[in-house]
């Protein structure tokens, strides 16, 4: 099949790779002539593990393609895929101005039957709009809501290997097209669920805000924990042996971030504006979370008595999660604007992360290669991304370098008695302060 993906952002990169990997034609379009430059030399802006490989393949197979030409990507296009960014505004709501203008352009170009595709996450009713837009287009099919469900980190595995395709749509020739398309994806018996578009569109805010429920949930536990002296780990083995509650999700921490749940929480608070539905649940969410992310500086603050003068706090972990560089909302730039506010300065490291820091925080934060170089001298150390390189830490090694054997572990993924065995002054999330 020929496909168009218009975007060649996290979601737009990911789709047109896996899509072309199965056997169709694909053509990524974008307006960025140096983004499409560097994807044709095969220089991936993002870090996805296995996505750099599959472009390559499939580049020089022929199947995928990179252009900045709508009207010769879009010339033979069987089904087009709008995947551009929907930034949130100030007030939470998404900025829908690359979707439309994407929608302007298909309707100038598009000369031929075809179907055309929501892939970007937009607020219920952006369907019927950009339907709305491409009224009168001839060789339009139908407009079909197809949200996605992809995992930073695991994105090519969610997309080749989907727990479910979820498609809105209203009649049965671009039902036929879509269902042909994954077919290859979805061999294993996973489903294709079939519902009306504004119900899919729903669907993806509220698969993503009850996922931030969840971690917002056993955030707002571990407070508890820490003041009546409990153990959050031990309270979360105590919950998820229930069937009805499950372990996903429920690991208390610093904070949750990256691109979709915080923008979905908010959306979702917005959208529940516009109806005249206080989503007072999601607000909570919402304050737990960004509350949660102060968590690393607060305890430091406290232990440090306010003076941050001549301080330094070392950061192990700045992506949002492991397996991406991905910084956006991530608690360790919370922490890092706060320790700069307050007069103190960062040293960091992060196995891939530093090209995006480098962008976000120019000279303001000292980036290391090496995890033990960037704790030299330093006052304080926060552990705030899961990589799996720092479970095992020579705890040893860290004192000798450190200036004080401070420790502040974000993600839970040491054991107290050790930490302290070794002489670290040791915090953690929902596990009482021993000072």
């Amino acid at each position: 099949m020929r496909v168009v993906v218009m975007g060649t952002g996290y979601v737009g990169l990911v789709a047109g790779a896996c899509f072309s990997d199965s056997g169709n034609h694909v053509t990524c379009l974008d307006v960025d002539a140096e983004k499409v430059s560097s994807l044709r030399a095969g220089r991936i802006p993002i870090f996805e593990p296995g996505l750099d490989e599959m472009v390559s393949r499939n580049t020089k197979a022929g199947r995928l393609a990179f252009s900045t030409d709508p009207e010769s990507a879009l010339k033979n296009a069987e089904v087009v895929f709008i995947a551009v960014g929907t930034p949130s505004e100030a007030d939470g709501r998404a900025n829908m101005t690359y979707v439309l203008k994407a929608a302007e352009t298909i309707k100038a170009c598009l000369k031929h039957k075809a179907v055309v595709v929501m892939k970007s996450t937009v607020p219920v009713g952006t369907n019927d709009t950009v339907r709305e837009v491409l009224k009168g287009s001839a060789q339009l099919i139908d407009v079909v809501s197809n949200p996605e469900f992809l995992k930073e980190g695991t994105a090519i595995n969610d997309f080749l290997r989907p727990e479910r395709v979820i498609l809105g749509f209203r009649n049965e020739a671009a039902k036929e097209v879509m269902e042909d398309l994954y077919a290859p994806f979805v061999r294993s018996g996973n489903p294709i669920i079939f519902m009306s578009p504004r119900s899919a569109e729903l669907a993806k805010y509220a698969a993503n805000s009850f996922l931030a429920l969840k971690i917002s949930f056993i955030n707002e536990m571990g407070l508890i924990a820490e003041k009546v002296g409990a153990d959050i780990n031990e309270v979360r083995k105590g919950i998820i042996t229930d069937s009805r509650i499950g372990n996903k999700f429920l690991y208390p921490g610093c904070g949750y971030g990256g691109s979709c749940f915080p923008k979905d929480v908010l959306a979702l608070i917005d959208l529940g504006k516009s109806v005249e539905v206080p989503m007072g649940l999601f607000d909570s969410v919402h304050r737990i979370n960004e509350r949660q992310k102060k968590t690393a500086f607060e305890k430091l603050d406290r232990h440090f008595k306010g003076n941050w003068k001549g301080r330094t706090v070392a950061i192990w972990g700045l992506a949002f999660k492991p397996m991406t560089d991905d910084m956006r909302e991530a608690p360790s730039v919370t922490l890092i604007e706060q320790v700069l506010k307050a007069g103190g300065k960062v040293k960091a490291y992060d196995p891939v992360a530093l090209r995006e820091a480098k962008r976000m925080f120019e000279n303001k934060v000292e980036l290391f290669d090496n995890a033990y170089e960037a704790v030299t001298g330093a006052d304080a150390l926060a552990v705030l991304t899961e990589w799996n390189e720092f479970r095992s830490p020579d705890f040893e090694g860290l004192k000798e370098k450190m200036k004080t054997p401070v420790l502040f572990d974000g993600r839970n993924l040491f054991n107290p008695e050790s930490a302290r065995r070794y002489g670290f002054t040791y915090f953690c999330i929902g596990r009482p302060d021993h000072v």
